[in-house]
């Protein structure tokens, strides 16, 4: 029976006596089961032990999504942008055509000139004015929207000076 005894449990067999976790052994104290750590006393709710488990996870999950806003916002800015480019440039267009019209060198009325060339580049005229000086301004709407709103545009040619 010893020999089976000193297989199922070596300690033992050795003859050293057996204690329970933080009492001593043979003048030692056996280190007991509860952990210490830096914010002893200050347990937070989630685990035993008081970790966080997971909070990098939500942390990078929400920097993740400001930087796709961010991201939604600069591309709608981008695009506003782009469109107002588009409606200024017909605009531009429009009101030269028009005071080439108004000064005799084309053909036609220059307010419908203007809307001839402002509808070929996908724009309106909201007004068409004839000033002194052979002076013609044009105001125009671009028939794409974005999010932000309509892209308008305004320019004012003439004679040169």
């Amino acid at each position: 029976m010893t020999g089976e005894a000193e297989s199922r449990h070596p300690v033992a067999a050795r003859n050293q006596p057996i204690a329970r976790r933080g009492q001593p052994i043979a003048g030692r104290w056996q280190p007991s089961t509860t952990r210490r750590h830096s914010s002893a006393g200050r347990c937070r709710r989630g685990t035993p032990d008081g970790r966080e488990r997971g909070s990098g996870t939500v942390l990078a999950a929400g920097l993740a999504l400001v930087v796709m806003t961010a991201m939604a916002v600069m591309l709608l800015l981008a695009q506003s942008a782009v469109l107002a480019s588009r409606a200024a440039a017909a605009a531009d267009l429009a009101a030269l055509a028009a005071a080439d019209a108004l000064r005799g060198i084309t053909t036609g009325e220059p307010c419908t000139v203007a809307a001839d060339v402002a509808a070929r580049h996908a724009a309106t005229v909201l007004s068409c004015s004839q000033g002194r000086g052979q002076i013609v301004e044009v105001r125009t709407e671009l028939g794409e929207r974005s999010v932000l709103g309509a892209a308008t545009g305004h320019a004012r040619a003439g004679p040169p000076p």
